[in-house]
């Protein structure tokens, strides 16, 4: 297998000082039992939502968390959704298209979003991997180092600035014990094969991680290949006494990935894996969109990132740096007579960006009214700066190839957020309030003047204060309630475009929301863990889709909006090796003012009314085998503001895997089958909102396999 070679140097840097300091090392993390389901699993402290540190069950704060061994066990490990789709509140969605990345909406927001994720932020290792206009890519996550993913939901996710939905945050491991060498392989339906070699140890007092994997697929769509590359390092150190150094870097490399674009509901009902026919494609009457264009995405993305923690007592300073860049093509399904006109930038997207940021913290802990007090105060900031290019996707009667130049622009987004955080606690009662300012500046400086100047900048700001508040009532039963003000603005890429297309849209206005949340946690047996939550969003200035044309969307403020829910996770462990796990979430997502042709009342798009996760699972007293039956099920979702047209049906789905290991001499051998879609089922997975052409549907896929195998040797 060819490795795949990044730019960043910190990453081959990385790879260099871990081998150097452990000439034998390649480890791989402490096993678990092969299959044991999430069951009622021990807290551990969690950094989402408290920088004082506590575990999730003593938050005021909806927090789920995602273990090692739904992490590991049973996955591919190539999309989040795998084991995100176990969370409440949280709706994932593989679209089955690599070009576009996971489909993720929080509580209903970042349901819109046309590609990435916006409207819930993405942190690793306390380092964001959303930009500072909102915009993430959760393809940047490394899945196969991950040791747990928090998922921080409602009024505290507040704290983390421009977005409104949440926070998901990847932990991955640190490099512990004595060195070994892991690798796995998987292998599947519609040509889905991966190898992951990774490595772990520790020596002389460092830590070191290592990983690198190569994962392609023929794709489930019609034209939906891909191939993914990814490399990563970590090294933890504690240079002094009290001090403790973390240096994380990753690389992305995507190069070619197919796009199948969406499809009418008609084709979709025809052939579910057929991409659309091209209408105005008098040469190949039955030629679809996506060959005739060759719609493809190609993403080079590199990152690295460091975080120093200093204990002083009780006191702590943290300081964390990361910086990287993302270099994207992009060719789109224009038709050359929409490209015509000259303020349009054409069906070739290119652009080079550079980032870089920082967040300076210190939590400083006293005595007050008989109680503990933690305080920090922080300032953390943000710094994109793109070179962005824009071609027509045609020359002559060829399409998607590189023709003339449409769009030439430097863009640069920044935030400055000072933001401070109390926390106090006595006896049975916890008491949180926060308080952040988040400042995100926009500028545009317009090369390509022919169709007129769209330089220009503005700025976003607003504080959002959030308070919370947690009562004990017994050991084995904490109840809570919180509130918070929302902030999320425009992406740049939700900016580009004004209604057809036509210039920047300098008059978007951000959305602000108000969050209320109540729930309980219990622990109603030693075995089993109950956490609730009701919540109620108001959101004005919600952004809609004004008009999305073949991969090109523009967006327009909404009215006002109501989000009103419940979430309930339910797990349990019982005899014989059997555990239990129920995740169910109920929103009624509703626009609560008209607007234009949208009346009081309609459903949000993307946003399914009721979703469930459930999974009995089993694993023998020694560890050796493992087996487990999953349900999934969704609500109907529309794909427009107005719920005129087709909404994608509702479904449930049935899954099983099994599991195995085993142990001989050194060697750990694991192995899993799994069989997603057992009965067979033809449904929507994932909707386009807003598509102008009506191509909403994104279909999932029908019964499939996947058969993976890994061998680890500790020396």
């Amino acid at each position: 297998m060819q490795h795949p070679t990044f730019r960043l140097n910190a990453v081959a840097a990385l790879f260099a000082a871990g081998s150097a300091l452990a000439p034998q090392a390649f480890a791989a993390a402490p096993d678990a039992a092969p299959d044991a389901g999430m069951g009622a699993v021990p807290d551990v402290v969690v950094i989402s939502g408290s920088r004082a540190g506590h575990t999730s069950y003593e938050l005021p704060a909806a927090l789920d968390v995602v273990d090692t061994a739904r992490l590991r066990d049973s996955q591919a490990r190539v999309n989040a959704s795998e084991a995100l789709v176990a969370v409440p509140g949280l709706v994932v969605q593989n679209r089955q298209n690599y070009a576009q990345d996971l489909q993720i909406s929080s509580r209903g927001f970042g349901a819109r979003s046309a590609f990435g994720v916006r409207g819930v932020h993405l942190v690793t290792d306390g380092i964001p991997a959303s930009m500072p206009d909102g915009q993430g890519q959760a393809a940047t996550f490394n899945l196969d180092m991950a040791e747990r993913i928090e998922v921080l939901r409602g009024p505290f996710s507040a704290l983390y600035g421009n977005h409104s939905g949440g926070v998901i945050q990847l932990v991955t491991r640190e490099g512990e014990g004595a060195p070994s060498v892991e690798m796995n392989l998987t292998g599947g339906s519609n040509g889905a094969r991966k190898v992951d070699l990774n490595a772990q140890g520790k020596s002389g007092g460092v830590g070191y991680v290592l990983d690198s994997s190569r994962f392609d697929t023929d794709g489930y769509r019609a034209h939906s290949a891909a191939r993914r590359d990814q490399a990563y390092a970590k090294l933890t150190l504690a240079p002094m006494p009290g001090a403790k150094l973390s240096i994380v870097a990753n690389g992305l490399r995507q190069d070619d990935t197919q796009d199948p674009l969406g499809v009418t509901w008609a084709t979709f009902q025809r052939d579910p894996r057929a991409g659309e026919i091209d209408a105005t494609d008098t040469q190949s009457p039955k030629r679809t969109l996506a060959d005739r264009y060759n719609t493809r995405k190609s993403i080079h993305h590199e990152q690295a990132g460091a975080v120093w923690e200093q204990a002083f007592g009780d006191d702590r300073l943290r300081a964390t740096v990361y910086g990287g860049n993302r270099d994207v093509v992009q060719y789109q399904a224009f038709s050359k007579a929409f490209q015509a006109p000259a303020s349009h930038s054409g069906g070739v997207v290119d652009f080079e960006r550079n980032f870089h940021g920082t967040d300076l913290n210190w939590l400083h802990v006293n005595q007050l009214a008989g109680g503990k007090l933690s305080t920090t105060f922080g300032l953390e900031y943000g710094h994109s700066s793109d070179t962005r290019k824009g071609f027509e996707n045609f020359i002559g009667t060829q399409f998607g190839v590189e023709g003339k130049l449409r769009r030439d622009e430097d863009d640069i987004v920044s935030n400055l957020d000072p933001y401070l955080q109390a926390e106090w606690q006595s006896g049975p009662w916890l008491a949180t309030a926060g308080l952040r300012h988040s400042r995100v500046k926009i500028e545009v400086d317009d090369h390509f003047l022919s169709n007129g100047n769209d330089s220009g900048s503005l700025t976003y700001s607003h504080t959002t204060p959030v308070l919370g508040l947690l009562y004990q009532v017994s050991p084995k039963l904490n109840v809570y309630g919180s509130a918070a003000r929302g902030f999320e603005t425009p992406t740049l890429n939700e900016l580009f475009y004004s209604g057809t297309g036509a210039g920047f849209n300098f008059n978007l206005k951000a959305a602000n929301s108000t969050h209320l949340e109540a729930g309980i946690k219990a622990q109603p047996a030693q075995d089993t863990r109950v956490n609730a939550a009701l919540f109620q969003v108001r959101t004005s200035d919600e952004l809609v889709v004004d008009s999305s044309v073949g991969g090109r969307t523009s967006y327009r403020n909404g009215g006002s909006t109501l989000r009103q829910g419940a979430e309930l996770s339910l797990d349990s462990s019982w005899r014989y090796g059997l555990s239990t796990r129920l995740a169910l979430t109920t929103l009624r997502a509703v626009y609560d003012q008209a607007f234009g042709t949208v009346q009081r009342g309609s459903r949000l798009p993307g946003v399914p009314n009721a979703n469930m996760y459930m999974e009995l699972a089993w694993a023998d007293r020694g560890g050796h085998l493992g087996a487990a039956l999953e349900g999934v099920a969704s609500g109907r979702i529309y794909a427009e503001d107005a719920n005129a047209e087709k909404p994608a049906p509702g479904y449930g789905i049935l899954n099983a895997r099994l599991t195995a290991k085993q142990e001989w001499m050194g060697w750990t051998f694991k192995q899993f089958l799994r069989v997603n879609n057992l009965l067979d089922k033809v449904y929507v997975g994932s909707v386009i909102v807003g598509d102008t052409n009506k191509r909403y549907y994104e279909a999932a896929p029908g019964r499939n396999w996947l058969m993976g195998a890994s061998a680890r040797y500790g020396f």
